[in-house]
């Protein structure tokens, strides 16, 4: 306990030292420090508000067993009683401690980009990409969080083969991270004229925003086209070379981005995104040659995995993973995932937790 007291009065210290720092007028005026300090604010707020919490309750249970051994007989009563009370609430912070110094992925608090793909049953699984891609933008708009699309390939009979797209809020990747795998649904397709329920898929990649110092991916590496847009997307399509492709030559990786105002702002996007892919890419190999790492995880993050079912005769969603089931998928698909992503944010700290006392 000494250690874990150590460790948290030096947290304490460097979150005082952060809030001190935000005031310097040096640092309000760089936006980029202020977003970092700002970051790692976030993150030791829970910690600290806890630890002191816990400081508190520590405090009045020593004053309340000091108070055991008074001769008024209704004094010791009430220092049992506050004993009774404060023993297991420092436990409860005690645990919820040990949980919240669990190492992070220092890229939680990072932006999103999600790609979808509509994978088995053709044009239901298209519509089904089509579905799961509004589930998030609502889920974002609910959390204050926006939404850029990079890249469409729509579907003709509705949804889409392929949409991309970055959601811009503070922690997305950190919420967002678990949902990469094979999403499964389960419902009779509105071409179905004798009511059969089909099974379909759609693949869902979730990756961090990763930026430029953080992760150095050589120019030369890169196969840079622009070209006409197609399809929908405002006034300038098909007028002007604003889409951009870029090829990662190593590893085959493919990103377009046609969805900006510009051929500038389409490069932008398609840089951060191929750097997103890449990222992935190589941490996917980290993850595979470390094999304690892999199993701290609540789920391997390949597409090919099957993550989530959702049901809609039953109106039920289960995630695999975590055995999660809860028949309000009505409300799921409109975006409520608040209590299935704590669920999974939970279940990935305790694996992590029994991870570190192996």
């Amino acid at each position: 306990m000494a250690k874990m007291d150590e460790r948290l009065e030096s947290m304490v210290e460097r979150y005082n030292e952060i809030n001190e720092l935000m005031m310097r007028s040096d640092i309000v005026s760089n936006r980029k420090e202020m977003a970092k300090l700002g970051r790692e604010q976030n993150e030791l707020t829970p910690i600290v508000d806890t630890y002191g919490e816990y400081k508190n309750a520590k405090a009045e249970l020593e004053d309340a067993q000091s108070l055991l051994h008074e001769d008024d007989k209704e004094m010791r009563e009430m220092a049992e009683m506050e004993v009774e009370r404060l023993e297991p609430l420092i436990q409860q912070y005690l645990d919820k401690l040990e949980l919240l110094l669990v190492p992070k992925d220092p890229n939680d608090s990072h932006n999103a980009i999600l790609e979808i793909r509509g994978a088995a049953g053709g044009d239901e699984g298209n519509i089904f990409a089509g579905d799961l891609y509004r589930m998030y933008a609502k889920y974002a708009e609910a959390k204050g969080w926006k939404v850029e699309v990079i890249d469409t390939e729509e579907s003709e009979a509705g949804g889409y083969s392929l949409i991309s797209f970055k959601v811009n809020g503070d922690g997305a990747y950190g919420i967002l991270k678990f949902e990469s795998g094979s999403h499964r649904v389960q419902r009779v397709p509105k071409t179905e004229s004798q009511g059969r329920i089909h099974t379909s898929t759609a693949t869902v990649l979730s990756m961090p925003e990763i930026d430029a110092e953080d992760f150095d991916i050589d120019m030369n590496d890169l196969e840079i086209e622009t070209m006409r847009a197609s399809g929908a997307g405002g006034q300038h399509v098909n007028k002007t070379d604003s889409a951009v492709r870029i090829i990662h030559k190593p590893t085959g990786i493919i990103v377009k981005c046609q969805d900006g105002r510009s051929q500038h702002e389409n490069r932008a996007t398609a840089l951060a995104t191929i750097r997103a892919r890449v990222y992935e890419e190589h941490q996917r190999k980290i993850d595979e040659e470390n094999e304690a790492e892999r199993r701290t995880k609540i789920g391997s993050g390949d597409r090919a995995e099957k993550i989530r079912t959702y049901n809609y005769p039953q109106n039920r969603v289960t995630d695999h993973r975590i055995g999660y089931t809860v028949n309000q998928l009505d409300r799921i698909m409109d975006g409520r995932l608040d209590d299935l992503m704590a669920a999974l944010q939970l279940a990935d700290q305790q694996a992590k937790l029994a991870g570190e006392k192996q």
